[in-house]
């Protein structure tokens, strides 16, 4: 299926949209001052050892000191089957050592480091320090995985060092292309060499490609068929960095110049708005529900307004074939990963749960992030689960509301003027006040005025004290304080 590239670009964010058939299938945000440092290369200086937990702390420049483990330093060894060594025996306080982040810093966390470095391209890792030539575990067929082996060995020099792991993209690359991406990494790799010599620790040596630049090396593909830029600057450095790199894709790249904003055009902002919504029609007047917790994502399938078919059981059918195809895009738009539990409408027709299963895999097809599919339980229920790549599009764009704390709902107006009068009989036992005042949301505060005046005017003749009332515009529903006056 052809495809296209958007790529919106302000000083603040890049945010690409990849189109199919005129309709935003994936969504990708970078902001500029939340970019990940994974993959970067630094020069570092081991800043202490700690023997017991057989790791050490690496300064390479961060706020924070990096964390590198006694598993994630290289070492050459002759045999398999080899212990490491105790890492006081390998690292000292204060040298110099080469160094690639594997996780970003979290929270109170430093970054987490390897010492094993590896340089992506376009169809290949490049690893310096190893000599194998490893395979994609996506490329399952035994034939195809022999015939690249082979393919990448008769296009490397005689004694070349470092070995390579194929990607996925390189199966039907070829020979030509294959080459280029040697090449590109062989060069990136003697400019870090290259920048280290002399270098004085914290140095960066390496980072890795912008999001823009990502686009080019991992999403466009055989299917592209045009990659639109609404920057000027960053569509001359795109195209400088398509002909160093991929020459291939220089034609596909277009700067669009249009009055209108690249996303309004396609409809992509519109589409951004619905993937942040709980709620998503489908054409024939059914919806999902979209469910996304910390444990894992529910899908609920409804048949809403269809009635258009001749029974019932056609009725079902129907929007189950139609929920399947949406959910495969829905993921895809939201990048939800982890477990996923999909919920369609119950069918009691065996041909008809394995249609709708058959048409779930042939929309799952098109996603490049690996997808396992368990099919139906005893429940009625399909489990799957799709591999975390990076964060949900909610999770960047969204926070956690301040109102509700994340449940989704909050309390009535009535709960909350019940929780006061509580509060308030607990405040009256404990101080002995002239006056009490109730500060609350106009919501609860209209209720003391209206349906439950009368409990109030009870609770303040029980405890034998005036109580007024004060609305803050201010408060949420929830939200209540009492004063002593």
């Amino acid at each position: 299926m052809e495809e296209e590239f958007l790529i919106n670009c302000t000083p603040q964010e890049t945010r690409v949209a990849l189109m199919q058939q005129g309709v935003v299938q994936e969504l990708h945000i970078e902001r500029t001052h939340g970019r990940g440092i994974v993959g970067n290369v630094y020069l570092g200086r081991v800043a202490r050892v700690l023997p017991g937990m057989q790791s050490a702390f690496v300064d390479v420049g961060l706020e924070r000191t990096a964390f590198l483990h006694v598993a994630d330093i290289w070492e050459e060894r002759n045999g398999g089957g080899q212990e490491p060594r105790p890492i006081e025996r390998i690292l000292s306080e204060g040298q110099n050592i080469v160094v690639q982040v594997l996780k970003d810093p979290i929270g109170s966390k430093g970054a987490r480091l390897s010492t094993q470095i590896s340089i992506a391209g376009r169809l290949l890792v490049f690893l310096p320090q190893e000599k194998h030539i490893g395979i994609s575990q996506r490329i399952e067929d035994e034939a195809e995985r022999e015939s690249l082996r082979s393919r990448i060995q008769q296009l490397l020099p005689p004694d070349a060092p470092g070995g390579f792991i194929v990607r996925t993209m390189a199966s039907s690359a070829s020979s030509d292309e294959l080459a280029t991406d040697i090449a590109y990494l062989r060069r990136l790799w003697s400019e870090i060499t290259q920048r280290s010599k002399g270098a004085q620790p914290p140095t960066l040596l390496h980072h890795d490609l912008t999001l823009a630049e990502r686009v080019l090396r991992d999403l466009a593909s055989s299917e592209t068929t045009r990659i639109i830029v609404d920057s000027r600057e960053n569509f001359q450095k795109l195209s400088f960095f398509a002909q160093e790199y991929m020459p291939q894709l220089v034609g596909l790249l277009s700067h669009y110049t249009g009055e209108r904003p690249l996303f309004d055009l396609h409809g992509v902002e519109d589409e951004i708005q619905k993937a942040l919504a709980r709620r998503v029609e489908l054409k024939s007047g059914g919806y999902l529900i979209v469910d996304q917790t910390e444990a894992l994502t529910t899908i609920d399938v409804n048949t809403g307004g269809f009635v258009g078919a001749r029974n019932f059981d056609d009725t079902i059918f129907k929007t189950n074939l139609e929920a399947a195809q949406a959910i495969a895009r829905q993921l895809r738009l939201r990048n939800l990963g982890g477990i996923i539990i999909l919920d369609f409408i119950d069918m009691e027709n065996v041909e008809h749960k394995e249609a709708v299963l058959a048409e779930l895999n042939k929309a799952l097809a098109r996603d490049h992030t690996r997808i396992t599919v368990n099919g139906f339980t005893q429940l009625g229920l399909v489990e799957m689960t799709r591999k975390r790549t990076r964060e949900s599009l909610a999770h960047i764009l969204c926070e956690t509301c301040p109102t509700c704390g994340g449940r989704g709902e909050v309390k009535t107006s009535q709960t909350v003027a019940y929780e006061i009068l509580r509060e308030l009989l607990r405040e009256a036992r404990q101080f002995n006040a002239r006056e009490y005042r109730i500060l609350g949301s106009p919501t609860v505060i209209d209720l003391f005025l209206d349906e439950e005046s009368q409990a109030l005017a009870m609770l303040s003749d029980f405890i034998g004290k005036p109580v007024s009332l004060h609305a803050e515009a201010s408060y949420t529903q929830e939200q209540f304080d009492i004063v002593l006056l």
